[in-house]
């Protein structure tokens, strides 16, 4: 069952909207380029593949991604005579979606409703200018509107914005938020935060971090300390390492990822700011070339403009012709 499948009427149609505005400009391009690629050409040749390669590069979706999109594509035409440019539409959307379905488990139930533990923690990472704090702001919003209770801990003490930023969500969405200031230690703070969920019986408890990446011994000894302060509390703690990267940045947020799983287990992603990007194929690109699932989007502004990963409804609207 996918996340939209959770809602019903107006809600729904609302949420899909939404994802096929933030869609759009990638949509737009790819479909524009695609058009000329198959202009005046009746079947499905070498070269309209060739075009289709460079289309899907430049959507971000990475060479080593697209050539296996490619070859699906080829394999398909010549076992199945496909041969028709009218087809193409169509055999690109069913190998994409099975690509993403291979890659993203099916989840169980609605991620904001449904906790693995209690209280669940998450340690979010990734680098400064990615949305990490308004994403964790806006996970922090929808799990309380789902009427779970939610502790923020600004361990990202590097950055006085940050911590300020994080209180000012924490007071948007009567969420508390457990900081001692700049220039602390983000293990203290941590520390303090899961303490405080697991005595006030909370259902979620999402701690922020620094996003350095200049010194990757440093940032491992530290997520490390995070981890092993926080396990002293709750011995399995946290159970999800999720990795905010920005969208718009293309390949360069796949790199951010790479970087990020050898300093630290990433166990989710959340791809932010796809509204404001015609690079919106990272999204397959990173699902294919990471062994991680894509668990959250960020389509708009709007808190609820940060969705669960429906595969589904992505291809649906990213293929949705205009």
């Amino acid at each position: 069952m996918g996340f939209f499948d959770f809602f019903t009427g107006k809600k729904k149609e609302e949420l899909k909207e939404s994802l096929d505005k933030g869609l759009e400009k990638t949509k737009d391009t790819f479909f524009e380029r695609l058009t000329k690629a198959v202009a005046g050409k009746s079947e499905i040749d070498d070269d309209v593949l060739d075009e289709l390669e460079e289309i899907l590069i430049g959507a971000d979706v990475g060479t080593p991604t697209t050539l296996k999109i490619i070859k699906q594509i080829q394999e398909r035409v010549k076992r199945d005579k496909y041969t028709s440019t009218a087809e193409l539409d169509r055999i690109l959307r069913e190998e994409v979606a099975s690509l993403l379905e291979s890659k993203n488990r099916p989840e169980a139930g609605h991620l904001f409703r449904d906790l693995p533990a209690k209280p669940f923690v998450i340690m979010v990472v990734g680098v400064n200018g990615a949305g990490k704090t308004t994403t964790i702001g806006k996970l922090a919003s929808q799990f309380h509107a789902c009427g779970h209770k939610v502790v923020l801990g600004a361990a990202d003490t590097f950055r006085a914005a940050a911590v300020e930023q994080l209180k000012q969500w924490g007071t948007r969405s009567g969420v508390p938020v457990i900081e001692h200031g700049m220039n602390t230690d983000p293990a203290s703070v941590a520390y303090d935060a899961v303490k405080t969920a697991v005595d006030q019986q909370a259902d979620v408890v999402i701690i922020d971090t620094a996003g350095r990446l200049h010194n990757k011994v440093n940032l491992m000894n530290e997520l490390g300390k995070i981890k092993r302060v926080m396990q002293k509390v709750i011995a399995d703690a946290p159970q999800e390492v999720l990795l905010v990267l920005d969208g718009s940045t293309g390949q360069n947020a796949l790199r951010q990822a790479e970087e990020f799983s050898k300093v630290t287990e990433v166990t989710a992603l959340a791809i932010t700011k796809l509204d404001g990007t015609a690079k919106g194929g990272v999204v397959i690109g990173i699902s294919d070339q990471l062994n991680v699932p894509v668990k959250y989007i960020g389509v708009g502004e709007k808190i609820e403009d940060l969705q669960i990963f429906d595969r589904h409804a992505f291809v649906d609207s990213l293929f949705k012709r205009s």
